[in-house]
């Protein structure tokens, strides 16, 4: 059996660790989905949840609750935004239950390699 050569083992160790590294930098959260779900009309929700690929930084997470009023204009909804326990998870939770009517969630997060991500759903209340 021949011997393995250190230098080549330890050249094998540092091409292994820059493609790990480099793979994590090119990463960026993505939204893998949504309760309600996007385009979903159903009851009023007590909250919205967003589930991530990979872990939020909270403090650079935000998301917007608005309704549709008909005729282009919208209306803010008051609601709580935080990530869950484990760190995947945005929840918008409306202060007040929802009227019946459309509505949009407009969300940005930010993960470890620093990049935001943004977009949005929608949904109806019956």
């Amino acid at each position: 059996m021949p011997m393995l050569n250190p230098s080549r083992i330890a050249h094998a160790c540092v091409a292994a660790a820059a493609a790990l590294a480099a793979s994590l930098a090119l990463a960026h959260p993505k939204l893998l989905s949504a309760s309600p779900a996007d385009k979903s009309v159903g009851p009023a929700p007590a909250q919205i949840a967003l589930h991530f690929s990979e872990k939020l930084v909270a403090q650079f997470c935000d998301a917007t609750l608005v309704m549709n009023a008909g005729s282009g204009s919208t209306t803010n909804v008051a609601a709580k935004v935080a990530t869950s326990t484990d760190g995947r998870t945005l929840t918008v939770s409306p202060t007040q239950p929802l009227a019946p009517g459309a509505y949009r969630v407009d969300w940005h997060v930010v993960a470890a390699d620093t990049h935001r991500v943004a977009g949005n759903l929608t949904f109806q209340v019956k």
